[in-house]
């Protein structure tokens, strides 16, 4: 961390500390609301109230500026919960280009697949906050208690009771080779339409997630079967007439884009399983597409 106080009080350096840190609380911000859009507003307000901070009494800009930066996370996803009520059909996280912006901001790759991220949501606030820096930007427990203005044993406690929730939650994983080599079949097999071939990379219990927020056409249920998942993953063909099957990637993993007449329309994530292909995530919603197109400008709109 940038341990170098900012005795000139200017402007410029302010900005250039903070520019140093962003990535950083992006990240934060990120993991624990699951939205690029709601991050980007948080990383503003933090931009705004660093420069109206006593920069010159600021000792470790870091801490200083993640602190503002889960604080006001936590807030955000407090009134997010009433939001995300109301929204029809499954809620997904927004996803991010990592590709372009590999660390967003985090030693570690914890906590940025869209699987991980939805399992965080079940967690309340706080404890989302508290895995986030610990489990992605190890931060130790005394510097996470002084963030979220808890005790030091409390923080352990709520460290250790998210950690077992994600791994109750989380299935066996398989190693990246076969996680691509399974999209890649599911690709060229939704591409053509081809249920048989789907079905055969499909788990027997796979399930369907398509975030629409109310698209007409969408399923507002889980699909659950290797099945109806096929074939609904090959209607998706028709739904998207000539649409462009393209390998992306989306938190960490390779990902399926469909791009209709330059527009990006869907952006398929999967999870992989020994079995195959576990679930599906269908990120349909117009509002999170653009956010992930906006991700992909981030270094270079920063």
């Amino acid at each position: 961390m940038d341990q170098h106080p900012l005795s000139d009080g200017s402007l410029d350096a302010a900005a250039q500390a903070f520019q140093r840190q962003r990535p950083r609380l992006f990240g934060i911000a990120y993991r624990i609301l699951g939205s690029v859009s709601e991050a980007e507003d948080v990383v503003q307000d933090v931009w705004v109230r660093w420069q109206g901070a006593e920069r010159s009494a600021v000792l470790d800009q870091g801490a200083f500026l993640a602190r503002i930066t889960a604080r006001l996370a936590i807030n955000v996803a407090r009134s997010a919960r009433v939001r995300r009520e109301a929204y029809v059909g499954p809620w997904l996280p927004e996803p991010v280009d990592t590709s372009v912006d590999p660390q967003i901001g985090a030693e570690r790759g914890e906590a940025v697949e869209l699987a991980v991220l939805l399992v965080l949501q079940k967690l309340n606030p706080v404890e989302r906050a508290a895995y986030v820096l610990r489990e992605a930007f190890d931060y130790a427990y005394d510097e996470i208690a002084g963030m979220l203005e808890l005790t030091q044993a409390n923080t352990r406690q709520i460290v250790s009771r998210a950690r077992r929730r994600l791994t109750a939650e989380r299935r066996e994983p398989v190693d990246s080779a076969q996680h691509r080599r399974l999209l890649d079949a599911f690709v060229a097999a939704a591409q053509h339409g081809d249920v048989a071939a789907l079905e055969h990379v499909l788990s027997a219990d796979v399930v369907a997630y398509a975030d629409g927020n109310g698209m007409r056409g969408v399923a507002r249920l889980e699909v659950v079967g290797a099945e109806r998942v096929a074939r609904i993953s090959a209607f998706a063909r028709k739904f998207f007439p000539g649409a462009e099957y393209r390998v992306a990637e989306a938190n960490g993993r390779p990902s399926l884009l469909l791009v209709q007449d330059g527009v990006t329309v869907a952006l398929v994530s999967i999870i992989a399983g020994p079995a195959g292909i576990d679930a599906l995530h269908w990120i349909l919603a117009p509002a999170k597409l653009r956010a992930y197109e906006r991700s992909t400008r981030r270094i270079s709109a920063a």
